[in-house]
């Protein structure tokens, strides 16, 4: 069973990295419903939907982290 403290943290963790670069995924969020399954599953981080002004500079970055 996976705490969901540590889902959270990563969360957020996420979301001030991405603000680092500018990125701001609104509905970034742990994926409550992993935590009611039946059986024992690795939490999901939902990062939801953005807009393509968003999208771009999530490129943008990622292909900077690349190079």
């Amino acid at each position: 069973m996976y705490d969901h403290s540590e889902a959270d943290d990563c969360a957020e963790e996420l979301r001030a990295v991405l603000a680092e670069h500018g990125i701001t995924l609104p509905s970034l969020r742990v994926d409550l419903p992993t935590f009611a399954a039946r059986y024992p599953a690795r939490p999901l981080i939902s990062l939801g939907n953005c807009n393509l002004l968003t999208a771009r500079t999530l490129v943008a970055a990622l292909r900077k982290g690349v190079a």
